[in-house]
Order: C-alpha cells, then structure tokens, then sequence
C-alpha cells in the first residue's frame, strides 16, 4: 500500500472536493489522485512534445528543426480561433 501524507487547504477547497468525490463515487483521496495524475510536469509536456515532433518528422520524411517547428504557424490554436468566431457570428445571426 502506497504511504500516505496530509495536505493543507482551506475548509472550502476540502468540502469542495469532497462533494465531488462523492458525486462521482469516490473518496476525497481518490478523486485527488486522479487530478494529480491528469497534471502534467514541464519535463513531461517537452517530453511529449519531442516525442510528437519526430512522429511528425518520421511521417512526413523530413528533418524539421525545433526551431522550424517553434515558428511554424499554431494550426490547431488558428482552427480553435476560426470555430471560436463562427459561433460568435452564428449567435449573433440568431438573435
């Protein structure tokens, strides 16, 4: 069984988490193991990073430089930017 150690947070935080622990069936412990999992450290987000730019140099064939990469255009942010104001305008139509 893995040790076990307290963490300090206000009376607010805790009844909050813990409502939704429960909500989702699960102890207060289990639901902040499981946030605690879902976060990422910047080791691991550049490991990520690394590791998804040469599936992309291996599937293209080319060797793309990380800097070519750092100021290649940010094509999922600009779709995100594009879906984004499309349903503003859709909203906008509607009214």
């Amino acid at each position: 069984m893995a040790e076990t150690t307290t963490i300090q947070v206000t009376r607010q935080a805790r009844d909050h988490l813990a409502q939704v622990a429960k909500e989702r069936g699960m102890t207060l412990g289990q639901l902040v193991e499981q946030l605690a999992s879902e976060q990422r450290t910047a080791e691991q987000i550049a490991e990520r990073v690394a590791a998804d730019r040469q599936v992309v140099r291996d599937v293209i064939g080319l060797d793309i430089s990380d800097e070519e990469f750092d100021k290649a255009p940010d094509v999922l942010g600009n779709i995100y930017r594009i879906a984004a104001e499309k349903a503003r305008m859709a909203r906008g139509a509607a009214a």
